[in-house]
């Protein structure tokens, strides 16, 4: 946003710009805009336009003045909170301080006025919109979609998962001048959520990896995370196009008439037709074509296919070598000390993507080992939790897991469908004290739980080097 004044930026964002910054001198300063928009102080320096936004604990605007005085660009906050911070910049001018004071732009509700400046840029920009959505492997498939596109077109994605109604405006108004294709991850814990972020991304297409029963607790039912996932084909506009799952019927009654709708997986436009270790052959649409990837996970190609659809939409065909650096925490598989392999998904769970992962378990891992699962509990899934846990518990006993490990209290009901070695433990803390001591040399370790349950510590636990 190099190019936009502040002018610019105020009226962008709907906002009052009410201290325009000169110099010590009382010249005008640069009219060059900034180069970045954070929302944490302490990352507010030189070229950043530091927006405050209200949180639970503590107002981001009451930390204005100091990032104006590490030298932002200018900072977005709350009327009363600009206020404060004008005074803070019309005191540093008084004592002749030199170099600019700041920009100081006012808001009622700066994280609108954030979405509002997300918005006008993502027009400004003019580049193609993929919105990715999903119950489960959306970073994945964002990740996915990233490594296929960026050797032909320049494309930005979505960080991490910068899914959220701060994530996503933050995330596009990273893209330069000259981005030409946007990947934006968006995610749903209830409904409405995903329309009000393509009101802000406006996506030309759109990607619903899966539906699952995540977000149960809220939703009700899995035709309202159906309805809910389906909001992004709602925000296309005509002519856009979707691209959805070929075995998903709960997404039938979303698709439109004058959008295109491509489809990924066993039957459709976008399939597999063989796989080799690291080599994928894939149908599109009658065209071969052959790919080299890092991975040999069964969902994982079946992301692949997802993201191979979406690059054809924009008109890249991949082929050869990928390379996907995929986000940490999404099945990522290490070598430890000792002869142990970690496979360490342990970002976030739901029925769908725990199934996808014990099943890779056993597939990826050579027949005369022991599989270890540590497996955490699966939240917002409802009344009906207990028995999604017991039928998590029932598939790893059928599939020859040897040693099961729950964490939390609703994964405690497992080891009463488990028949081997089991150990129930209240959280991630205990797990990461009790399973270094379980493992033995050649066990492949998968740790799994949705992300409240922070079984990132156990993963980190295992991956330190062995005391001397």
């Amino acid at each position: 946003m190099r190019d936009w004044s502040a002018e610019r930026i105020a009226d962008a964002a709907e906002a009052r710009l009410i201290v325009a910054d000169r110099a010590a001198s009382g010249s005008e300063r640069d009219p060059n805009g900034p180069e970045r928009v954070v929302i944490d102080s302490r990352e507010a320096g030189p070229g950043a336009l530091f927006v405050g936004l209200p949180g639970a604990n503590v107002d981001g605007g009451a930390f204005a003045a100091a990032a104006l005085a590490a030298g932002a660009w200018g900072v977005l906050v709350s009327p009363e909170h600009a206020a404060a911070a004008a005074a803070a910049a019309a005191a540093a001018a008084a004592a002749t301080r030199p170099g600019p004071h700041g920009f100081v732009i006012a808001a009622e509700r700066p994280l609108v006025a954030l979405q509002r400046l997300a918005h006008a840029w993502r027009c400004e920009l003019g580049a193609t919109v993929i919105g990715v959505t999903g119950s489960s492997g959306k970073t994945s498939t964002k990740d996915l979609l990233f490594a296929l596109l960026s050797p032909a077109r320049h494309t930005v994605a979505s960080r991490s998962n910068r899914n959220t109604e701060i994530g996503l405006p933050l995330e596009l108004l990273s893209a330069p001048a000259g981005t030409e294709v946007l990947v934006l991850e968006m995610g749903m814990r209830g409904s409405g959520q995903i329309t009000a972020l393509a009101a802000i991304a406006e996506p030309d297409v759109a990607v619903v990896v899966n539906v699952g029963r995540a977000h149960l607790e809220l939703l009700g039912s899995v035709e309202a995370i159906a309805a809910a996932k389906a909001e992004l084909i709602a925000a296309l506009p005509p002519g856009g196009t979707a691209v959805v799952p070929s075995d998903e019927p709960l997404l039938a009654a979303h698709l439109r008439e004058d959008v295109t709708t491509v489809t990924f997986g066993p039957g459709g436009e976008v399939r597999l037709k063989r796989a080799d270790g690291e080599r994928v052959e894939i149908d599109l649409d009658g065209t071969p074509i052959s790919l080299e990837v890092s991975f040999t996970q069964a969902y994982m190609r079946l992301n692949l296919l997802a993201a191979v659809a979406a690059a054809r939409v924009v008109g890249v065909t991949p082929r050869g070598r990928i390379e996907p650096v995929i986000s940490a925490g999404r099945g990522e598989r290490r070598r430890l000390p000792g002869g142990v392999t970690l496979i360490d998904d342990s970002y976030n769970a739901n029925p769908i993507s725990m199934r996808a992962a014990l099943d890779d378990l056993i597939a990826s891992s050579a027949p005369d080992c022991r599989r270890v699962a540590v497996l955490g509990d699966m939240l917002e899934l409802g009344p009906q939790a207990p028995e999604f846990h017991l039928e998590t518990a029932r598939q790893a006993d059928r599939i020859g897991v040897g040693l099961l490990v729950t964490v939390g209290p609703l994964a405690a009901v497992m080891a009463s469908a488990f028949s081997r070695e089991v150990h129930s433990v209240p959280d991630a803390r205990a797990a990461a004290a009790l399973v270094p001591a379980l493992l033995r040399e050649g066990d492949v370790v998968l740790v799994k739980g949705s992300r409240g349950v922070g079984l990132e510590a156990v993963c980190q636990v295992l991956s330190e080097p062995v005391a001397a």
